[in-house]
């Protein structure tokens, strides 16, 4: 029934810059049969998404982007949700912890953003565009609109990249919590983007109790592509693909545009079945 699922993309209840409602007439004008919507570490967006979907005849699988930490890096978990088990007051609280750290993170961001590039930001200026959980795109915009001359992609590369002496993490949450999290939650657990996971090897990565890999991402390779797909078969893993959708802005290279990246019937009806 389904051609082309994308299982990864973000409105602006976090880093993405468009409402439910936009982002599902992009997606369904793209092509797109089935997608997940994946705010990082919020849910603000689902049930606005699943009632537009409605409208227009895109199933939307209600999902999140969790934040945790491994060996010292960010490795990102994607959760599909069965059900509303999302709502809960308890994984509720946990977002909202986490989403008060965030801006905390911001704030401490802005601030070594001045004391080592003398970049100088209003923090109520970095914040005025964003609905929900505030992330360093948001920052890098502001960059941009206070008139510094800098390409999202040389910010990311250069003042906001892991390295930098203005980059803060996220709040520790470790893949192993974070997981048993989702899962309490009844969620599908999948493990994102596994070629920005630079620390730990992606054999290591999946002894972890995943359900599946990102086998299919914007900044893979062909050769990455295929070996992330010929581990997730040989170890029994649900194989997902995902543009990590945020904008339309051709400046943004690091993440892919609707309609590109996408998963095939066979892999959507293993997914489904797995969510059933």
């Amino acid at each position: 029934m389904y051609f082309k699922g994308d299982f990864h993309t973000h409105t602006n209840a976090s880093d993405g810059k468009f409402s439910a409602y936009h982002l599902l007439g992009l997606a369904k004008s793209c092509g797109i049969d089935i997608m997940a919507v994946t705010d990082h570490d919020t849910t603000d967006n689902l049930n606005n998404a699943i009632k537009e979907s409605m409208d227009i005849g895109l199933k939307v699988i209600p999902g999140i982007e969790l934040s945790t930490l491994h060996n010292g890096e960010s490795v990102h978990i994607l959760g599909y949700f069965r059900d509303s088990s999302y709502m809960k007051k308890d994984f509720q609280n946990f977002l909202n912890d986490m989403k008060d750290y965030r801006v905390w993170r911001a704030k401490k961001i802005v601030s070594n953003l001045s004391k080592y590039f003398n970049i100088n930001l209003n923090y109520e200026n970095v914040t005025k565009n964003t609905n929900g959980v505030i992330a360093r795109p948001h920052i890098a915009r502001a960059i941009i609109a206070a008139g510094y001359n800098y390409t999202t992609d040389y910010i990311f590369d250069n003042i906001l990249n892991k390295e930098s002496p203005a980059y803060i993490p996220n709040k520790k949450v470790g893949v192993d919590e974070g997981i048993k999290i989702l899962k309490n939650e009844n969620a599908v657990v999948v493990l994102a983007h596994p070629i920005l996971i630079k620390k730990t090897t992606i054999e290591e990565m999946i002894k972890f109790d995943f359900d599946g890999i990102e086998a299919i991402y914007p900044q893979n390779s062909k050769e990455d592509t295929k070996r992330f797909i010929a581990i997730a078969k040989e170890n029994n893993k649900l194989i997902t693909a995902g543009s990590d959708f945020h904008t339309d802005d051709a400046g943004d290279t690091k993440h892919g545009r609707l309609g590109n990246i996408y998963l095939d019937s066979e892999n959507i009806d293993k997914l489904l079945k797995r969510l059933s």
